[in-house]
C-alpha cells in the first residue's frame, strides 16, 4: 500500500468521498455529512488530504484534516479537524485507517496545529474504537453536528506541535 497526499477535488478523492457519503446515508437513515467543505481547506499548510492506493493503484482509503484558526462552533484556535476517514469494505482490517491517522497527525503537528479533533457518530463503532485506541478522548461537541444527539466528538493533543513563528 502507498499513501499519497492528494488534492481533495482529485477524481480518486471524489470517488472515495461519494462512497463514504453512501456509507453515512446507509448508517444514518439517508443523511450524509453535510458539513461544508471545499478543496482549499485541505491544501498545505492549512490542511492535508491523503489517499491510500493498493498494489494495483486502486484508491482504497482516505482521510484529511483542515485547520481552524478561530474559536467558533466549539473549535479551539489551533485545531486540526479530521474529515472523511474512510476505507473501502474490501480493504478493511489491514490497518489502513490507523496508518492514515498517524500520517494526518504527523502532518498537523508539522504544520503547528495544537490539537487534533474529530466528530463521528454512535452508528460508527469502528471509528470510535480506532480513535479511542489511538489516544483520542471525548471532548465538548463542536462543528456542524454539535446539536445532534448521536454525535460524538473526540480530541487529542498534538504534543510537540510548534506554532509557526514561535
Amino acid at each position: 500500500m502507498q499513501i499519497r497526499a492528494t488534492p481533495f477535488d482529485h477524481p480518486d478523492a471524489v470517488k472515495l468521498n461519494d462512497a463514504v457519503q453512501l456509507e453515512y446515508q446507509r448508517r444514518y437513515d439517508g443523511e450524509g455529512d453535510i458539513t461544508p467543505l471545499d478543496a482549499s481547506m485541505f491544501t498545505p499548510p492549512n490542511g492535508l488530504y491523503l489517499i491510500a492506493y493498493d498494489e494495483g493503484n486502486r484508491p482504497v482509503a482516505t482521510g484529511g484534516w483542515r485547520a481552524h484558526e478561530e474559536a467558533e462552533l466549539g473549535y479551539s484556535e489551533g485545531d486540526a479537524e479530521i474529515k472523511r476517514m474512510y476505507v473501502i469494505p474490501e480493504a478493511r482490517g489491514l490497518g489502513l485507517a490507523r496508518r492514515i491517522l498517524a500520517e494526518l497527525e504527523a502532518g498537523a503537528r508539522e504544520a503547528g496545529r495544537a490539537r487534533m479533533v474529530l466528530e463521528t457518530g454512535t452508528k460508527q463503532p469502528e471509528a470510535i474504537a480506532l480513535y479511542t485506541s489511538s489516544g483520542y478522548t471525548p471532548c465538548e461537541r463542536f462543528g456542524h453536528f454539535r446539536e445532534y444527539e448521536d454525535s460524538r466528538c473526540f480530541a487529542k493533543p498534538l504534543n510537540g506541535a510548534l506554532r509557526p513563528g514561535l
